[in-house]
């Protein structure tokens, strides 16, 4: 087995409010690790965005050392043994060592521990499983960093039982395989991935949504969805095409990704509870007819203002990717550059200027504002208010 290194050069756990913290929890008698993604991030060297801490103290001990120190505390998941401590502005949640005592596949009835194997061996990768403390000292009791250093993403213990535990570790497995992973995924949680895939028919809608979008970001989405879909996973998710092609040429954009993916992405919106932004984007990338490098640039203007500049690049990507045109081709790229060149515009007059030009207040003014609207956007967007004024009289 390779020494472990340290992490003690590490900003992030130098940060002062997390020195603190530690501080605070050995005052109180017992001690606090980092646990988890940041420590399997650091390793990897990739960037550490947050930092969770795990304890051998329970929940009301943290709550009163805390409190004393003069720190916030707040108990967002007091049962799973989680409290938010904001220690000079930086939250950072800390939760108990803990086993679970039962599961049913979504939810568990959990027992504190003071053991810090004990709350390894519950974790779901080995990877995920690594603790570091205040000095940088990793603990690996599940050989977690071998598979870091491998890039292997693991079940610590027996796949099966973690998966029946939380049917969400199929897609936590995947997505950390298209996030963290080389080469073949393991075969063993592979299999237990494929005999128990039914399991995901109980998951909620907004479960599911949180993984797969964080797996279609990744830099191994199209590959790793591939492969659910061979497996027969991605048809319990969602029916899918089999556009591929078009996948790997997208971006790592979720939703721009999720509407080249679904045979109905309209659908999806309802299905995968999908906040009032995603589903508007979707609406976009269906409801409109892409623009092209073939049409004139006045007609570019006029789709681009239209449009607006988020749905106008959803729309040039999606059509640039099923487009024969290769990614570097010059005229895809200047029309979705075409936002950075030209800012839209906003229509020189108002209905109150219609009505201090004399017009009566009531529909007929939203009908000649859209009449002079259309007319300044085929004269690309040039007469001024004046002229438009003018146009009106």
């Amino acid at each position: 087995m390779s020494k472990l290194p340290s992490l003690a050069a590490e900003a992030w756990l130098q940060e002062p409010a997390l020195q603190r913290l530690f501080a605070v929890l050995a005052t109180a008698g017992g001690e606090g690790r980092v646990a988890g993604g940041a420590v399997r991030n650091a390793l990897l060297g990739e960037q550490v965005t947050e930092v969770d801490v795990a304890t051998n103290l329970s929940p009301e001990q943290v709550t009163a050392a805390c409190s004393a120190a003069g720190m916030a505390v707040h108990p967002t998941g007091i049962d799973h043994g989680t409290v938010t401590a904001v220690v000079d502005h930086h939250p950072y949640e800390v939760t108990t060592l803990r086993h679970d005592l039962e599961t049913d596949g979504r939810r568990a009835k959990v027992k504190f521990t003071g053991d810090w194997e004990t709350d390894a061996q519950r974790r779901d990768f080995t990877m995920n499983a690594l603790y570091c403390d205040a000095q940088g000292r990793i603990y690996d009791y599940v050989n977690g960093w071998a598979d870091v250093q491998a890039r292997r993403v693991i079940f610590v213990g027996d796949a099966e039982q973690r998966i029946t535990e939380d049917y969400l570790r199929i897609l936590r497995f995947f997505r950390f395989h298209a996030r963290y992973g080389h080469g073949a995924p393991d075969a063993a949680g592979l299999q237990a991935c494929m005999r128990l895939k039914s399991g995901l028919d109980s998951l909620s809608a907004e479960r599911i949504r949180q993984e797969v979008f964080k797996l279609m970001a990744a830099p191994g989405a199209v590959a790793t969805l591939q492969l659910m879909a061979a497996q027969g996973i991605l048809a319990h998710l969602l029916p899918y095409t089999e556009d591929w092609s078009v996948l790997e040429r997208l971006p790592p954009d979720a939703v721009l990704r999720l509407a080249a993916l679904a045979s109905n992405p309209l659908a999806m919106t309802s299905r995968w509870r999908l906040s009032n932004e995603e589903g508007a984007r979707l609406r976009n990338m269906v409801s409109h007819v892409p623009p092209s490098p073939t049409l004139r640039p006045a007609e570019q203007r006029i789709i681009l203002y239209q449009l607006g500049a988020g749905a106008w690049r959803d729309l040039v990507l999606l059509a640039w990717a099923r487009s024969a045109a290769p990614m570097e081709d010059a005229g895809w790229q200047a029309l979705l550059d075409l936002p950075l060149r030209w800012t839209i515009p906003a229509l020189p007059v108002t209905g109150h200027d219609l009505l201090a030009a004399g017009m009566k207040p009531g529909p007929d003014i939203g009908i000649v504002l859209k009449k002079l609207e259309d007319w300044w956007a085929a004269s690309d967007f040039e007469p001024t208010r004046d002229e438009l004024l003018k146009r009106l009289t």
